[in-house]
């Protein structure tokens, strides 16, 4: 059986309430959709989010990459031997991340809709049935505080709070969201790069001696900063999470040669898709670091994906998968659903997407 097809499909979608963080603020998800055919008519989908100001990907450079390059080096080519088309893919091109994630999840989700079972069960799980954090975005100290409420009364129990757009306020950020939620509700924070390194050591200091139980810290300097990031660990107790310094192999190395963080965030938009997270997680492992696995501000499809790498392979912390419980709407049919703090992955072939409507595409873009 044979790869038919490569198509690509355009994405805007809005979002409920405005996601806002010291990198960037939004109100729309901006994505790629990649279909990959078979000869028999079936399709595996992934997605290529639009994250400028992160990974540098457009949904012009990745629908470009996949229609150039990827689409005539897969088309033609055996549907079952996953391992190779995806190597093939890795090879293919410098960078360009995102558009690798998107081919390699469609071939994934291509393999296990042609054996018939979920994703999950092709990676080797069972569970459908995954916990996830949700992000408060950024804002005054009173406005965090009504969502941080709001979030636990939906039944979300870890909270990701938006910090590193203004240093001097985030302890009062930090005091409001505990004093709203309680001490039952783990918080953690995502400075985004936003601090520089003396600041993050006296913003996390500050939030450790007010007894604030904060559960991790996530990129609180530059992604280059690596020396600041290794400075910042060594001189706090509380976990210190790399997101952005680590797209691939050679980042998480060299963040574990300086030992400059406790964990690791694992993107398939980062890192070029599953086959390379599943690297990425193993290599943490290996060498006793923390692990979650999140999404950029993507849809079911990205989202789907993730999930089914953490119901297969586990993380030592709860993961961060509730990008596409932002979506207002979404034209993707089936796959994913959010229940409480969980995502909910079908007990359907491959991601269990049933439609992709260029239809909806077009009415709400």
């Amino acid at each position: 059986m044979t790869i038919a097809a490569v198509r690509t499909h355009r994405l805007s979608a809005p979002l409920h309430t405005p996601f806002v963080t010291a990198l960037r603020s939004t109100t729309t998800v901006e994505t790629l959709i990649v279909e990959v055919i078979d000869s028999d008519g079936r399709s595996g989908f992934g997605e290529a989010p639009q994250v400028w100001q992160v990974t540098g990907a457009s949904i012009g450079g990745a629908e470009a990459c996949v229609r150039e390059l990827l689409t005539p080096l897969l088309t033609g080519r055996d549907a079952d031997d996953l391992q190779a088309r995806c190597a093939q893919v890795r090879r293919a091109v410098v960078g360009n991340e995102s558009a690798k994630a998107a081919v390699d999840m469609a071939l994934h989700d291509l393999a296990a809709r042609r054996l018939g079972v979920p994703l999950v069960r092709l990676l080797g799980g069972t569970t459908l049935r995954v916990p996830t954090d949700v992000t408060l975005a950024a804002g005054d100290a009173i406005d965090l505080a009504t969502a941080a409420g709001r979030r636990r009364a939906e039944g979300f129990t870890v909270l990701k709070l938006k910090v590193g757009t203004d240093a001097r306020g985030d302890l009062d950020r930090v005091r409001s969201v505990r004093a709203a939620v309680g001490p039952d509700v783990r918080i953690r924070l995502d400075a985004n790069q936003g601090w520089t390194p003396r600041e993050a050591v006296r913003v996390i200091r500050g939030i450790a001696d007010a007894g604030l139980d904060v559960e991790l810290v996530e990129q609180p300097v530059h992604r280059r900063d690596l020396d600041g990031l290794a400075w910042v660990s060594d001189r706090v107790d509380v976990p210190i999470l790399a997101d952005e310094s680590v797209f691939d192999v050679r980042d998480l190395v060299e963040v574990i040669r300086r030992r400059a963080a406790d964990m690791v965030n694992v993107k398939l938009a980062k890192c070029g898709g599953l086959q390379a997270a599943r690297t990425l997680l193993d290599l943490a492992a290996a060498h006793e670091m923390g692990t979650i696995v999140g999404s950029m501000m993507e849809g079911p499809i990205g989202v789907g994906a993730a999930a089914s790498l953490v119901a297969a392979h586990g993380t030592t912390a709860v993961s961060d998968l509730d990008a596409a419980w932002w979506l207002a709407w979404s034209p993707v049919t089936g796959g994913i659903r959010y229940e409480d703090a969980h995502v909910l992955l079908p007990d359907a072939p491959g991601l269990g997407i049933t439609d992709v409507s260029e239809a909806k595409i077009q009415r709400h873009g």
